[in-house]
């Protein structure tokens, strides 16, 4: 089910009705049947890795809290990475890597015929993996105690508004909600409601319309420079929009029950480096890249050297948890190096110096936002690309094919850009000078309801009006 469509709003309808009649304990059991069903509208096959998973979790967890013997520990560790990791590993990149192996045997002359099975991802799989790994990591750790109640634990990987795409949630986080009784506020109500508009504004309004510009783009021939530019920009609101809608819906979903999800965005569009970037975009993935992959590597303990390779490493890895694709790689390998260039060319401040005023800062800030977005967007063509060889085309195109004066399609093309970013564009603007994702909850009350009309017309009337799926359930 997609949260853009009239069946998942049958389906949350049912289960808010139920969900509010019902005490602490009832409320768990049933979003935890409604989460297994939810997942299971997909393909019920998918429900056996996610059960499997949840089981061998809680067993390690538990074995993992009760032992005193580090040998123990490890050996119950170990079990959990390589059953995730593995799971993971064979639907997402046997394929991948198989292919890949062929290939270069057969460079070298050998023909090993290696099958490929072709099989069926599971939808979100790297998303509730991720938040699994997570949580046995911190018992082991002793960050958190293991949770002895098994459906509660089955609630917490299998939590609905966030299973399929996120944001991957901490145990420290989200368990607490779980386990102890949560309250319905009006507050949390109001959150909740604007949090869902939002989100589908930028989804069915903003997303799906850019993918109307990016898709004939991308799935052409024969480029021009002016033409990918634009299909870039406009990529880079979809993929943007398409994702934080999600993610505000999750949030939105999960307010209107009492929960609180972390904030898995942040506009990223005005940073002014790769760090900053990274602090805004898929917050909870880069943060879980951070904690569980980059400091248990050395973090920047261990000298330069050893730093950039573990940015390197860390962002390849994060470019392959995207998908099994050299492109993906690319990407990844592109995010590493623009982090170590950032890291070589940033000189050292002691943290009690005060800022000077510069590039960094003033006059100069919007410029630093103007071209790293570009080079935000240099990566994008790399995430979206068919194969690395149309990479490289539509990198000639846009320097050798740039016409200056651009005919009727192109400015059609801009025109309809314009019209579905800019009141993006200016919400956001508000939203960040704020500083809060719900700022239009404190302006005055007929202001508000303009504001909810708008965005709710917008959706209705120049929304995409069939349920496209959201590009991040491919992850």
């Amino acid at each position: 089910m997609l949260f853009n469509s009239v069946q998942f709003m049958v389906f949350f309808v049912v289960v808010y009705t139920l969900y509010i009649a019902l005490p602490h304990k009832g409320q768990n059991r049933l979003l935890l049947v409604a989460s297994y069903f939810f997942y299971g509208m997909w393909d019920w096959r998918f429900l056996l890795l996610l059960v499997a998973s949840t089981v061998i979790d809680y067993l390690c967890s538990l074995g993992i809290g009760r032992s005193e013997k580090p040998r123990v520990r490890r050996a119950l560790l170990l079990v959990s990475l390589v059953s995730n990791l593995g799971i993971l590993g064979f639907f997402k990149y046997y394929d991948f890597f198989a292919a890949t192996l062929q290939q270069l045997l057969q460079r070298l002359g050998v023909h090993a015929g290696i099958p490929l099975l072709h099989v069926l991802l599971p939808v979100g799989i790297s998303f509730y993996v991720f938040q699994t790994l997570g949580y046995v990591i911190d018992v082991y750790r002793r960050d958190v105690a293991p949770l002895r109640n098994l459906p509660d634990f089955a609630l917490y990987i299998s939590f609905f508004p966030q299973l399929v795409a996120g944001p991957i949630e901490r145990a420290g986080h989200l368990m607490p909600q779980i386990t102890q009784p949560r309250r319905i506020t009006r507050q949390g109500l109001h959150e909740g409601c604007f949090l869902i508009l939002w989100g589908l504004f930028q989804k069915v309004f903003v997303a799906d319309n850019m993918a109307r510009l990016v898709e004939p783009v991308f799935a052409g021939t024969g480029y021009s420079g002016t033409m990918v530019l634009l299909a870039l920009y406009a990529f880079a609101f979809q993929i943007y929009c398409d994702f934080a809608g999600y993610s505000n819906i999750a949030r939105g979903l999960a307010s209107c029950m009492g929960f609180r999800l972390m904030v898995n965005f942040d506009h990223p569009y005005v940073s002014t480096n790769p760090s900053e970037f990274w602090r805004r975009w898929h917050i909870s993935l880069s943060s879980w890249l951070r904690d569980y992959l980059y400091i248990p590597l050395g973090g920047n303990r261990n000298g330069s050297l050893q730093t950039y390779r573990n940015l390197a490493l860390t962002m390849l890895l994060g470019g392959l948890w995207h998908g099994a694709a050299w492109t993906f790689v690319g990407w990844g390998a592109y995010q590493g190096l623009l982090l170590i260039v950032h890291r070589l060319i940033t000189p050292n401040r002691k943290k009690t110096a005060p800022a000077k005023p510069g590039w960094a800062t003033g006059a100069f800030k919007p410029l630093r936002i103007i071209f790293f977005f570009h080079l935000v967007c240099l990566g994008w063509l790399l995430f979206r690309a068919n194969s690395l060889a149309q990479v490289i085309e539509m990198l000639k195109a846009v320097c050798f094919n740039f016409v200056a004066n651009p005919d009727e399609p192109v400015l059609s093309y801009a025109r309809m850009f314009l019209f579905y970013v800019g009141p993006l564009v200016l919400i956001e603007t508000f939203q960040l000078r704020r500083k809060n994702p719900c700022a239009i909850l404190e302006i005055p009350a007929i202001l508000r309801v303009v504001v909810y009309l708008v965005l709710f017309y917008a959706v209705i009337l120049f929304g995409v009006d069939h349920a496209q799926q959201f590009i991040y359930f491919q992850f």
